[in-house]
């Protein structure tokens, strides 16, 4: 008989660890993570801003259908890349981590809260036999109720940490060595938002591979991301109506064309 691989074994159950310290399963849902559309954060003075990418699959895919930013309280928003059921049940999670804050203490939750109490979820599946790691990360982005603006990111081993800026997904090499280069904490809100679009536009172009057209992409790109906010001042979480973010590629298109074209 063939001997298996000595990977295999350590591959079988969660709870094993590898010679090297590894849980394997965790390791995958970490790929699983790499592997999904490119999502972001981005951290300012006076907002928080997510966004996200869309990938029409097939020609008769209903992209309108697709969500990969929510709400989860008056104040807080998620992204999510990976695995989109495991997204799904982790941010109802959330919504009710956040209506049970709100009845037993009679006030909102923090965004750390909120992110924390999660990411105890997500280690809980690293350590008992029978279940998975969740495949997914989230982007917790909010303004906490004493005002000051929090992002955070949770991944798969039940890890948490504030960003200032934070991108997930396949994009992620890409988008963050682009949001090392340009970020700045004095941002406005619209420096933000078109930071955002330019990041996940030229991702989707070098991420692509040489088949993607980067004026054809334009033309539909407004379908193809989606933008969440919370603003200091409001302390409300918002989505961008689609004709707002068109208004906003719009406005951006000779930066994004130009550049595109001398690199």
């Amino acid at each position: 008989m063939a001997m298996l691989p000595s990977q295999t074994a350590y591959d079988r159950a969660t709870i094993i660890f590898s010679p090297e310290g590894d849980l394997y399963q965790v390791r995958y849902a970490f790929e699983a993570v790499r592997r999904g559309w490119t999502s972001l954060g981005i951290r300012g003075k006076d907002a928080v801003v997510l966004a996200a990418e869309k990938r029409k699959l097939t020609k008769l895919l209903d992209l309108d259908s697709i969500e990969k930013i929510y709400k989860v309280d008056e104040h807080i928003g998620v992204a999510f890349a990976g695995m989109g059921s495991d997204g799904r049940v982790l941010i109802d999670q959330a919504r009710l981590i956040a209506v049970r804050h709100r009845l037993l203490y009679g006030e909102p939750p923090t965004v750390d809260y909120v992110a924390k109490t999660i990411s105890d979820i997500k280690q809980l599946y690293t350590q008992h036999g029978g279940v998975r790691p969740f495949g997914v990360s989230l982007i917790f982005g909010g303004v906490n109720p004493d005002g000051s603006p929090r992002l955070l990111k949770t991944d798969p081993g039940g890890q948490y940490f504030s960003y200032y800026a934070v991108v997930i997904g396949m994009g992620e090499s890409f988008v963050n060595s682009f949001l090392e280069e340009n970020y700045r904490k004095d941002a406005s809100f619209d420096e933000m938002v078109d930071l955002a679009i330019e990041a996940i536009f030229k991702s989707k172009v070098e991420s692509g591979g040489e088949k993607v057209n980067a004026e054809e992409l334009f033309k539909d790109f407004h379908n193809l991301i989606e933008i969440g906010y919370v603003k200091v001042d409001e302390r409300v979480f918002r989505k961008m109506p689609k004709e707002e973010i068109r208004e906003r590629v719009d406005k951006l298109k000779d930066k994004l064309l130009s550049e595109k074209k001398s690199s």
